[in-house]
């Protein structure tokens, strides 16, 4: 039960960096269309972290993660963007960037899987 609480930290780390990067673009990008649900998933996504953040205790290793988690989110939106409208630029970096996040990720997560189990 503990691993499925730890995940879910994880993935509402990454939805909060896509929504994070999607509001931002949303509201100062005139390429990308306005659109009110990046914002709205950022104000659930925050308040469910922070609800956690209150109610739960953090283990070791798991913040440095979740905020590879975020990091990947921003990424991986940037990625999509850029790739959807090329004329705000190349999506290389963000795209091999956001790889090297994901294995790291994985990396970390095999690596606290096997200490858990010993």
């Amino acid at each position: 039960m503990k691993q499925l609480q730890d995940r879910g930290t994880l993935v509402l780390a990454f939805i909060a960096g896509l929504a994070i990067n999607g509001t931002f673009a949303a509201v100062f990008s005139s390429v990308v269309p306005f659109s009110i649900f990046p914002i709205i998933a950022l104000v659930l996504t925050v308040y469910c972290l922070h609800q956690r953040y209150l109610n739960r205790t953090m283990p070791v290793g798991l913040p440095g993660i979740a905020a590879a988690c975020f990091v990947l989110g921003v990424l991986l939106y940037s990625a999509v963007v850029r790739a959807e409208y090329p004329a705000i630029g190349s999506n290389f970096l963000p795209a091999v960037l956001s790889v090297a996040l994901l294995f790291w990720i994985g990396f970390k997560v095999r690596t606290r899987k096997a200490q858990v189990t010993e």
